[in-house]
């Protein structure tokens, strides 16, 4: 039966430049395996650095592909730095959760594989598509923003950026997390523009999560 989910399809960024690849996919690995635990969604890794996940709600998708990218840049190596795109899109989908991917059918997989097809022509690396009825202009600009936003985040961070969206803690608690002062912490997440981003994930739940009703 369809239902309204989300799937973000994604490969890593220059992954064969890594010095250390073992360690890149341990990381890929381990951030998928939790966030589809956290969203209840399921993940697939293909193509050596490739990936799909599908998730039930979606209102968790764009969290989730914050998640994941926050997760590769805070253990990015010295000289280079990890990274992925990532397409997410909204739809209509037979997928239920537990299900194998491969048995998933419904176009809005289709739509964002080729989404990110789109996206390894250009500099992007975190993009939205929504069904035709539902395209909003406003939204893709404002997942454009956030793209470059997220581009400019160091390892710290990212770091920041990561913990704050997984445990959604004070600045205070998460310093203690960290092992650094509150106002690190504070400076880190103003850097990562933290309050614009948590902002623009927390319109989009309640835009996905009201469309899904």
């Amino acid at each position: 039966m369809a239902q309204r989910i989300a799937v973000l399809t994604g490969d890593l960024v220059d992954s064969r430049q890594a010095s250390d690849p073992k360690r890149l996919f341990e990381v890929l690995d381990a951030a998928l395996a939790a966030i589809t635990e956290r969203y209840n969604g399921r993940s697939e890794r293909y193509r050596g650095d490739g990936f799909q996940v599908a998730l039930p709600d979606p209102a968790a998708a764009l969290p989730a592909a914050v998640l994941l990218r926050a997760a590769l840049i805070r253990h990015s190596e010295e000289q280079q730095r990890w990274d992925a795109r990532i397409a997410v899109a909204i739809g209509e989908g037979s997928w239920e959760p537990g299900e194998p991917l491969g048995e998933a059918s419904g176009e809005v997989f289709v739509r964002s594989g080729q989404a990110l097809d789109a996206m390894s022509k250009g500099s992007s690396q975190l993009c939205l598509s929504l069904a035709e009825e539902e395209e909003s202009e406003c939204l893709l600009l404002l997942t454009c923003f956030v793209d470059d936003l997220i581009d400019g985040w160091s390892r710290y961070s990212a770091e920041a950026v990561y913990l704050s969206l997984w445990h959604e803690e004070s600045q205070q608690t998460l310093a203690k997390r960290i092992g650094i002062s509150q106002p690190s912490v504070h400076k880190r997440l103003r850097a990562a523009r933290w309050t614009l981003l948590d902002d623009y994930l927390r319109y989009l739940g309640r835009r996905f999560r009201d469309d899904s009703q």
